[in-house]
């Protein structure tokens, strides 16, 4: 009982702060008409500030399920994420110009301008250049994945289809960490992928977009049957179970099974076990490949682990985005 007052609180505290934001935002820019962006489309009438609470909607069923399977993991990092967007949210109201929370603000995951620049900004300041047509938000537009051949426009519908179906209790990297891992794993020409945390099979399939151009494999472990099943499906249907091998069962035994060069090792399960996955595979990880890991902010990331791969000479480590998600980029030095 106590755990659920606690958690309410935490949730009203946020909510409340959400509330406060939107309508600094409205009362900021009396008599103002909402841009396209602004407004995401909406139809006139449709009320603003109720749109963009709706988008927390998938945030709060996400916690609500989390502390029903009493996730600590998954409710820390949802409410990493919610402050997260919060703090993006003030940041976008304090600059010059219209500013107010960036577009899908349920994501929380936009870059932000630099000072000084709001949306409808044409003037131009001493080292900017001329503003892009359609205002400066041009210049920090989001692009989306191109696909450059059928079967990369298949990978990528499968991708968004389970994005906007499939993601709830997953616990999936975002679509942002998934290009990541599929620029990296095509950019390093890996061979042999190694993830620990099948999941439904999201993270793998953005790797098997690169490894179809390598010419490499994935095996890739999951300890839930019901999670490894809906992954097997997820990879047929995006027609890349043949680079995939689904090994079920705990993964801190199946791995000592690996014999061959690791060219890419990525760790999205335990945190708690993180360190113990990387005692046993770091000897089979090629000089000059990486270990990835997922989830690596200050409420959820093992310090252990941390100080494993800042701290010893033989790699050299990148934290990137650690509030929220987070991931951990690390090289194998040759």
């Amino acid at each position: 009982m106590l755990k659920k007052i606690v958690l309410g609180i935490a949730v009203v505290i946020l909510l409340a702060g959400v509330e406060n934001l939107i309508a600094r935002e409205s009362s900021d820019r009396p008599g103002a008409e909402p841009t396209q962006r602004q407004r995401g489309g909406m139809r006139p009438g449709q009320d603003p500030q109720g749109a963009m609470r709706a988008g927390f909607g998938p945030w709060f069923d996400e916690l609500a399920e989390a502390y029903e399977k009493n996730n600590k993991d998954k409710m820390g990092e949802l409410i990493a994420d919610m402050k997260q967007r919060m703090e993006r949210m003030r940041e976008g109201m304090g600059r010059p110009g219209p500013g107010g929370p960036p577009e899908g603000a349920a994501r929380g995951d936009r870059p932000m301008r630099p000072e000084g620049v709001g949306r409808g900004d044409r003037s131009i300041r001493p080292g900017q250049g001329r503003p892009m047509e359609g205002g400066t938000d041009a210049l920090f537009m989001e692009s989306s994945p191109m696909p450059k051949t059928e079967s990369a426009k298949k990978i990528l519908s499968v991708l968004n289809e389970m994005d906007k179906n499939q993601r709830r209790g997953m616990m999936n990297v975002s679509a942002e960490d998934g290009r990541l891992l599929r620029l990296l794993t095509e950019t390093v020409g890996a061979k042999n992928v190694v993830e620990i945390g099948t999941s439904n099979g999201y993270s793998g399939i953005w790797f098997c977009l690169a490894l179809q151009k390598t010419g490499g494999k994935l095996t890739t472990h999951e300890i839930d049957d019901r999670r490894a099943s809906l992954a097997r499906e997820n990879f047929k249907k995006a027609g890349v179970d043949k680079l995939v091998t689904l090994v079920e069962g705990d993964a801190h035994k199946e791995v000592s099974k690996i014999k061959e060069p690791i060219d890419i090792l990525f760790l999205d399960a335990d945190k708690e076990g993180y360190i113990d996955y990387l005692d046993k595979l770091l000897p089979l990880v090629r000089p000059g490949g990486l270990i990835v890991a997922h989830n690596m902010n200050p409420r959820m990331a093992d310090q252990k682990y941390i100080k494993a791969i800042t701290t010893n000479p033989d790699l050299e480590t990148l934290l990137l985005h650690k509030e929220g998600g987070g991931v951990s980029v690390t090289l194998k030095k040759r």
